[in-house]
């Protein structure tokens, strides 16, 4: 089996559905942008996880598919997660902030 679609069963398996309206600000959703700071050095970091076609790791918009969209969706601020790494290494974040949902801003997905 392909690694995303193993990631993709794993999301799925963990799902809770809410309604959009009901989706608290703080959680990491499709199209959200999160500020997050590296445990281990401190430094901080924007991404924006979205769908796999809009995925740009250069615009820092990475794919809910990858290990990191994967490990981002669902969790909320204030949160650490672990990210893998390759050559079985990992590292360490904590969310700071939701600086975008679109459930926030009433924009719901149809």
């Amino acid at each position: 089996m392909q690694a995303g679609l193993e990631t993709l069963e794993e999301i799925l398996d963990s799902a809770r559905v809410v309604e959009p309206q009901r989706v608290p600000e703080h959680v990491v959703t499709m199209n959200s942008r999160v500020l997050f700071e590296d445990v281990l050095t401190r430094d901080h970091g924007t991404v924006t996880v979205v769908y796999p076609a809009d995925a740009d790791p250069s615009g820092a918009k990475i794919s809910v598919l990858s290990p990191v969209g994967a490990a981002l969706i669902g969790e909320s601020e204030g949160s650490e997660v672990e990210l893998p790494l390759p050559y079985g290494k990992s590292r360490r974040i904590r969310i700071i902030s939701v600086l975008y949902q679109p459930e926030a801003q009433g924009e719901f997905a149809l």
